[in-house]
């Protein structure tokens, strides 16, 4: 073997310099390509996706395999976002024909149901609301019947957010109620920069006043001078208590920050996380409340069909108990992270308000009389909203008969979505305001009418990406149901049988919690339930008992801004840094799940019989394969 001491000192020379070469030029053409791979990103995701997942229809050649194929290259476009939501939920419509699974009729019937009606009705009536600044009008009135005391104004916020977003869209909701959370902290702020003005004025003044009076005075009168100053009413006992405590609470905020001490600083992001959560808690109580209860309850009401236990009212009665003790101890867990929770200042009775107490209730009251009298269009929305709700509860309440009984030819015909329709057709109907034009004699008179919206306005609110995608959802899981996918995929699960049930909910309630962390919700919930089914299937358990908590924790994005849109809106006020959000959302979490779990164990057993296999399920033989 040729030793060291033998290579040629002119060939090393040379590889020095062609390595040297290498090195000096890798970074331009790496970071060259580096870019190409950023900017194409998505094109190369979509290619890399479809031609790496190819063989599995292609070497198995079963419509199960085909099918899953669809499913994979759906699931990875929807979390990654390689492509827009609503655009990758066409897919369906394009591959199943083409695989032979579904005939391009039957597809296409799947992404317009009878959610589709519902969703329709209610942005009608979310439409009329914002329209006419009815939910400002209920979201500020509720913020003043709860008081200023700082804790019980934020808790105020997150009542009045969470019962308009069971109506609207959280999303819309967070947006519209920021604003006013806005000028309410900034008020806030403000009106303390002015007492510690005045406080500062009162004792410095003071000192002056006794130095002014008589030069002469020795050092042991001024002394006197001091301790028998008294200060303002309900301020402090001592100044000099008073500019240690604000130097202190100043030490930690920047020269140029917009807030003025730390607390400051707490509050805003205490108010900014309490609305963002509140917006998706309150969204959990109603079907209508989120997309994600929609899609859930149009899979369920189509995969059994011979259950009619999910309603409007069933799920309002267990869902309610949930979300407000989600919202109470949310609120308790954000109080304590972000200011302490001191019981005997929220509690105090009796007390004089403090100047930043009447100054945020000034602010409130001024929002108020921004809208004026309550006028016509705002009652008549109002009262086509109660209209909708009695409607949906009395239609087949589950303790006693509905008004669905007074068609017992037709059972089941009549649906939550006939009543969002009958209501909002009344929205292009009930006049709002008179039309009026000058004749050439200088009179003017009345021509027509304007309905309470119009479909311009409609449309503008209409979520169409949301239907689109729900309906390649509906799609995706017909396709698996027609090919056998979900009976393979429930089969594999069935040895999960040996677990506890309880510990099979767990397990599923932390992926989807995870999972929505990075995708949207809708996308999730429309991937888990043809999953889900089959394993609650497979395992002989009730599937409520399992699709119920995740449908619910499949709304626990608390984490990240780009979890969900009020998160994002909240975020974009400048107040929170991520790791605030993510300290914050992860405890907001673990109550969520906790909650769920509670209320799973508990008074939604009894409601639905979890404990029992229920008839309307398919039988436990028809899921045996030779």
């Amino acid at each position: 073997m040729m030793g060291w001491r033998n290579i040629n000192p002119g060939w090393l020379f040379n590889i020095c310099l062609i390595l040297r070469k290498t090195l000096s030029e890798a970074p331009l053409w790496t970071m060259k390509l580096l870019s190409y791979i950023f900017i194409y990103r998505r094109l190369l995701l979509v290619v890399f996706t479809v031609l790496v997942l190819l063989p599995l229809p292609l070497v198995l050649r079963t419509k199960e395999a085909e099918a899953a194929y669809t499913l994979f290259v759906v699931a990875i476009f929807w979390l990654s976002e390689a492509l827009p939501l609503s655009v990758t939920a066409l897919l369906p419509g394009l591959m199943f024909p083409l695989f032979g699974i579904m005939p391009s009729k039957t597809v296409a019937s799947a992404y317009f149901k009878d959610f589709h009606l519902l969703l329709i009705g209610v942005i009608c009536l979310a439409t009329s609301i914002e329209k006419w600044n009815l939910h400002k009008r209920i979201a500020l009135r509720m913020v003043m019947m709860v008081g200023v005391n700082p804790a019980w104004l934020t808790l105020g916020f997150m009542v009045s957010t969470a019962f308009l977003s069971m109506w609207l869209s959280n999303t819309s909701t967070a947006a519209m109620v920021m604003p006013i959370v806005e000028a309410v902290a900034q008020q806030i702020i403000s009106a303390e920069a002015e007492v510690e003005t005045a406080q500062m004025t009162y004792f410095n003044g003071n000192a002056n006043h006794g130095l002014e009076i008589d030069e002469g005075v020795n050092g042991d009168e001024i002394d006197e001078k001091k301790e028998k100053t008294k200060p303002l009413p309900g301020y402090c006992n001592d100044a000099e208590k008073i500019s240690s405590k604000i130097e202190l609470e100043k030490v930690s905020v920047t020269e140029g920050s917009k807030y003025r001490t730390k607390k400051d600083h707490m509050m805003c992001k205490l108010m900014c996380l309490c609305i963002a959560y509140s917006s998706t808690i309150g969204g959990l109580t109603t079907i209508t409340g989120t997309s994600t209860n929609l899609i859930f309850a149009e899979y369920f009401n189509t995969r059994y069909p011979d259950c009619d236990c999910i309603n409007f009212g069933s799920w309002f009665t267990f869902s309610l108990p949930i979300a407000v003790i989600i919202l109470l101890l949310s609120w308790i867990w954000l109080q304590w992270l972000f200011l302490g929770f001191d019981f005997k200042e929220m509690f105090k009775c009796g007390k004089t308000k403090t100047a930043k107490e009447r100054a945020c209730a000034e602010v409130i009251k001024q929002e108020y009389r921004k809208l004026g009298p309550i006028r016509y269009q705002e009652i008549v929305t109002l009262v086509l909203f109660i209209v909708m709700a009695l409607l949906w509860f009395s239609r087949d309440p589950g303790f006693a008969s509905g008004w669905a009984a007074l068609f017992p030819e037709y059972p089941s015909f009549a649906t939550d979505s006939t009543v969002a329709l009958l209501v909002g057709l009344l929205f292009f109907l009930i006049p709002a305001n008179r039309l009026t034009k000058t004749t050439p004699t200088g009179e003017i008179v009345a021509f027509d009418y304007s309905p309470l919206i119009t479909w311009k306005e409609f449309q503008s609110f209409m979520p169409w990406d949301i239907a689109i995608l729900v309906g390649g959802g509906f799609a995706l899981a017909d396709g698996c149901e027609e090919s056998g996918l979900s009976k393979w995929i429930g089969n594999k699960l069935s040895p999960l049988g040996s677990l506890s049930v309880w510990l099979i909910i767990l397990i599923s309630s932390l992926i989807v919690t995870s999972l929505t962390e990075v995708a949207s919700n809708p996308a999730t919930i429309t991937i888990v339930l043809p999953i889900l089914s089959p394993l609650a299937e497979a395992i002989q358990v009730n599937p409520l008992y399992i699709l119920i908590p995740s449908t619910l924790c499949v709304s626990f994005a608390f984490l990240l801004p780009v979890a969900n849109p009020p998160n994002a809106i909240v975020f974009s006020y400048g107040h929170l840094k991520v790791i605030d959000m993510v300290k914050a959302g992860l405890g907001v979490n673990v109550v969520g799940v906790a909650v769920v779990m509670l209320g799973m164990s508990t008074w939604i057993v009894p409601m639905f019989d979890l404990n029992t296999y229920p008839a309307w399920a398919p039988p436990v033989s028809n899921q045996t394969m030779p």
